[in-house]
């Protein structure tokens, strides 16, 4: 089952920005299109002053790469454009080749769920350079977001200490697809349920809800308004009780309550949506308690994130579960996680490979050459650092790769001294490969993983992050660094090009 097919039902091909297709039909024009390229999709800086991101995204973008193809109604479209001469933008031959264009890339990529830190590509882009390039827009736009709203999530579900975190922000979110893919982001992240019918529908993601308060508006008073739902849905009765005043409210949830249990049936608790909650959540609490419901949860909203819920954890609130909407779906302190797309490498008219960098006075753009692996350490169950590789100066026995639950002695990269360290990697410390084969030669080679798993992924990789790392505010730097060889082509070619030469280097061999 496609996702984006049931929700979309036709090409998303067009889902780019026109210079991808401009630069695709210079490619084309100067016959470089089919020369073998490598992108890699990263980011810069950790989001909402953190000290990690939570990959997300994959699986959309697998569904979206299974689908590329351009449909008629596409390349009817393109052959509208017109240059500043009025003449036609593409020539009728090249969208003739888009119709017939089969992808053929390899694509290797970070696992949903993982924890990741700027530079580290996410998803690496190996084949035709016209169609590596096709791509770049559409994976940003699905990475970024979701790992975002990930990110967001496991921050809030780690401030939230093992309480249960539901999402429902869908009324608030950028639009129809940034709803549904927040919502499968959130869950990726650690939410436990979302409100969200047609993620829960189209992701498998449990369901939340009740009512609202135009609910107890309705009816003339609180009191009738719960025993009316409480009729009409007595297995699913968590009041909302600050309509008019909340202490009133939790006490009309008790008194139906009780009618309840009478029934056969158990009041499941109350929310609070408003005031002081956690001076609220303990009175609340307390009635519950001495009224004979201390099974009753006490759900809190009211635009809450993860500062709020720790500030109202340290003042000793009574909250079980934890309603966030706003500021989960829309990131609402970070618009963008800030991904990007660069080449690494590009063949030349003889197919030999060719390191590229990009220079910057800006020192945080400056890329990285090569075809870049990811490699990470660890000590038992603890996460060490990373090292970044380059797959092209490397051996095959160097860069092969290692199923992430595999153990395997360090190798050449061991004993590197990375950022942050005092001390270099043990040489006993065990090693993991972290890009995993996604596309082989168009062909999809992943078996993707069910989306509780990639959740419950996310929870383990925290749990593996030092916890300095994991701080809400000011966390310690997680150590990432680069591999001996690759700094030392860093360094080369920034000398060669500021000597006047190229920010390229010919590698010493293809890419396995």
């Amino acid at each position: 089952m496609s996702i984006l097919a049931d929700v979309y039902g036709h090409s998303l091909a067009l889902l780019t920005d026109l210079y991808q297709l401009t630069m695709a039909y210079g490619y084309w024009k100067s016959g470089m299109a089919g020369r073998r390229a490598v992108f890699h999709l990263s980011f810069r800086q950790n989001p909402f002053q953190g000290g990690f991101a939570v990959c997300c995204g994959l699986g959309t973008a697998i569904e979206f790469i299974e689908r590329f193809r351009f449909e008629r109604s596409d390349l009817d479209y393109l052959g509208t454009l017109r240059g500043a001469d009025d003449g036609p933008l593409f020539e009728r031959a090249f969208l003739d080749d888009l119709a017939r264009l089969e992808f053929a890339c390899d694509v290797d990529a970070m696992a949903e769920g993982t924890v990741v830190f700027p530079r580290e590509p996410l998803v690496r882009v190996t084949g035709p350079l016209l169609q590596c390039q096709l791509l770049e827009t559409p994976l940003l736009n699905i990475v970024n977001f979701q790992t975002l709203i990930a990110t967001k999530a496991a921050r809030i579900c780690m401030a939230a200490e093992g309480d249960r975190v539901i999402e429902f922000g869908l009324r608030r979110a950028q639009g129809i697809d940034g709803g549904i893919s927040a919502s499968r982001a959130a869950y990726v992240g650690g939410c436990a349920g979302t409100s969200n019918v047609i993620a829960g529908q189209l992701f498998h993601i449990p369901v939340a809800g009740t009512h609202a308060h135009s609910w107890v508006m309705t009816f003339d008073d609180e009191y009738e308004s719960f025993e009316a739902y409480a009729k009409a849905m007595p297995n699913n009765c968590t009041f909302l009780v600050d309509t008019y005043d909340t202490l009133d409210g939790v006490h009309n949830a008790v008194a139906i309550g009780r009618r309840l249990r009478a029934a056969g049936h158990e009041l499941l608790g109350v929310r609070l949506d408003s005031g002081d909650l956690a001076a609220l959540s303990r009175q609340a609490r307390s009635i519950l308690d001495e009224a004979g419901f201390p099974k009753a949860r006490i759900v809190a909203s009211n635009d809450l994130d993860e500062r709020q819920i720790a500030s109202l954890k340290r003042r000793g609130a009574r909250i079980d579960v934890w309603g966030v909407g706003t500021k989960l779906v829309t990131a609402f302190d970070q618009a963008a996680l800030g991904g990007v797309y660069k080449l690494g490498a590009v063949q030349d008219a003889d197919g030999a490979w060719v390191h590229r960098i990009k220079r910057s006075e800006q020192p945080i753009k400056v890329t990285l050459p090569g075809k870049l692996g990811v490699r990470r350490y660890a000590d038992g169950n603890a996460y060490l650092g990373d090292v970044l590789y380059d797959g092209l100066t490397m051996n095959a026995e160097e860069t092969g790769y290692q199923e992430p639950t595999g153990s395997a002695s360090p190798g050449p990269l061991g004993g590197a001294l990375l950022p942050d360290r005092s001390d270099p990697i043990p040489h006993s410390a065990t090693t993991t490969d972290m890009l995993v084969p996604v596309f082989r030669n168009g062909r999809a080679v992943y078996d993707r993983p069910a989306l509780g798993a990639s959740r419950a992924r996310t929870r383990d990789e925290l749990n593996r992050l030092p916890p300095g790392v994991r701080a809400l505010d000011d966390p310690r730097p997680y150590p990432v660094g680069l591999d001996s060889r690759l700094q030392e082509l860093k360094s080369r070619l920034i000398a060669a090009h500021a000597k006047g030469g190229s920010c390229s280097s010919s590698a010493s061999r293809p890419p396995s």
